[in-house]
């Protein structure tokens, strides 16, 4: 069916849509998928009404492809990405919503188990506190999406869904903006996840979380909450490491707590762990030069809204300088390169031409990656981090 042919039937449908709907035009590649994700919306129990309007209404947008498509040139430093997420000015204007949302934050928290601060850092590290929740056609951009092969199954489930909260009455198609992703609102919800978590927190009847904070912030801790969120604990801390400490524990096992202690782990002021019966992980994202910290299982629940450990840290670090805390007693080092997509290559194939297993060969630092290197390291006498620093680099040959 062509886009042509949706609106037409629809307009069989509804008359009153006739005269408007059935100019025929050329048909393109494009049109011809989004009368197929029309049809797919309406058979997915989105009203015909809605999915004509909202299909009459998109268009393709070129630049969500190309942002898409583009991978970053260099990696981010760990130094980098967390001091221009945890910063002075959001820490302060976290500390003053704290105030001024107390009454708010304590009634999601009695509801969810989640605490304020960490609702404030979701909030300030996604929209910087409802400043910016993009600009871009959340319709057109998951359209878009949806008719590029290289996602489509995935994007075509998030236009359905999208169609449905417009259908529901969340908000008007044409008011519906975000990220060029799909993400939304004060705490860019994909539309999958605005169905399945958001809640009307103010009784008005509707699931807002473009312009009700009260149901942007309730639908963060039911979200969270749905993915285990332990109220008891905290999402873990920067802790400091003996000397000659193994580095290659930092490789994500978990292990009591307890166990941790023992090896001679304390707190981040040489203060011994509390003798609690929790497993943690080590981190060390700046290899061993920067700060350590052991994670709980929340840590988990905080990767399940975004699949990134850096995320996760500066969501932490962010809910403790809310709450009052003070900076890290070991700052990440700002001297480490921010390696090029081409060098991770590089070190991939050259970990891979000596033995050292990395995964995909896909330019990507991922666990994979970081297990070859700390196996290098260890054969190599340098400290097995897993960090591509400098001394792994030159040993390797890959140039600076």
């Amino acid at each position: 069916m062509t886009i042509a042919g949706f609106l037409a039937t629809s307009a069989m449908v509804n008359p009153a849509m006739a005269q408007s709907q059935t100019q025929t035009q050329p048909t393109s590649d494009f049109d011809q998928c989004l009368a197929e994700l029309g049809e797919t919306a309406v058979r997915a129990g989105v009203s015909r009404e809605t999915a004509t309007a909202v299909v009459a209404g998109v268009e393709q947008i070129e630049r969500v492809i190309e942002l898409d498509r583009k991978q970053p040139e260099f990696t981010t430093t760990f130094a980098d990405y967390l001091n221009r997420r945890v910063n002075e000015s959001r820490i302060q204007q976290g500390r003053e919503l704290l105030k001024t949302h107390r009454d708010l934050l304590n009634r999601v928290t009695r509801e969810t188990g989640v605490p304020g601060p960490y609702l404030l850092a979701f909030w300030g590290l996604e929209t910087n506190f409802g400043s910016y929740f993009g600009k871009m056609s959340v319709p057109g951009s998951l359209a878009t999406l949806a008719c590029d092969e290289r996602r489509s199954e995935f994007f075509t489930r998030q236009w359905v869904a999208a169609l449905q909260i417009i259908d529901e009455g969340a908000i008007p198609a044409e008011q519906m903006e975000g990220s060029w992703a799909g993400a939304m609102g004060h705490v860019q919800f994909m539309p999958t996840v605005f169905l399945e978590h958001a809640v009307d927190a103010d009784g008005d009847g509707r699931r807002d979380l473009w312009n009700s904070l009260p149901d942007a912030l309730m639908s963060a801790g039911h979200f969270l909450e749905s993915m285990g969120w332990n109220g008891d604990y905290r999402w873990g801390r920067e802790v400091l490491l003996p000397e000659n400490f193994d580095y290659r524990l930092s490789d994500g096992r978990e292990l009591p707590l307890a166990k941790w202690r023992e090896m001679g782990i304390t707190d981040a002021f040489g203060r011994p762990l509390a003798r609690e019966d929790i497993d943690a992980s080590l981190l060390v994202p700046a290899g061993h030069r920067g700060p350590a910290f052991l994670v709980y299982h929340n840590f988990d629940v905080i990767m399940g809204w975004n699949r990134s450990e850096f995320y996760a840290i500066a969501v932490g670090h962010l809910a403790d300088r809310i709450a009052g805390a003070g900076g890290l007693q070991v700052p990440p080092p700002e001297d480490l390169p921010a390696l090029s997509r081409q060098q991770i290559l590089d070190l991939q194939q050259a970990l891979a031409s000596r033995g050292y297993d990395p995964g995909p060969i896909d330019g990507i630092l991922g666990s994979g990656t970081r297990s070859a290197i700390r196996e290098f390291q260890k054969a190599n006498d340098l400290v097995a981090d897993g960090y591509p620093g400098i001394p792994v680099l030159n040993a390797v040959g890959i140039d600076t």
